[in-house]
């Protein structure tokens, strides 16, 4: 399988790109190796082998969801700019 300059020129504007001659040819050559590739694998017999579904065996081992907070109401209310006893002071943004 191989393709041409006219393909390769609209999959160069469908892609955004632009080449200049010598880049042009190049990619060219790149993509009908790319082509030629994926066409030698087509061959290949696949009938006893399982589809991939994850690329390793291993299994995510993640901790327990928890909630619980991690900094009390006054450390939280510390820094603030404006706080009114228990409470942040913000901007009022409604009328």
């Amino acid at each position: 399988m191989s393709t041409d300059l006219a393909t390769l020129r609209k999959l160069a504007h469908l892609s955004r790109l632009e080449f200049d001659a010598t880049k042009e040819q190049q990619m060219l050559g790149d993509l009908n190796k790319i082509l030629d590739w994926v066409a030698q694998l087509s061959q290949l017999d696949t009938t006893d082998v399982e589809p991939l579904v994850h690329l390793s065996h291993e299994i995510n081992v993640l901790r327990p969801d928890e909630a619980h907070n991690s900094v009390s109401h006054q450390e939280g209310l510390r820094n603030a700019p404006r706080k009114d006893s228990d409470y942040f002071r913000v901007p009022k943004v409604l009328e």
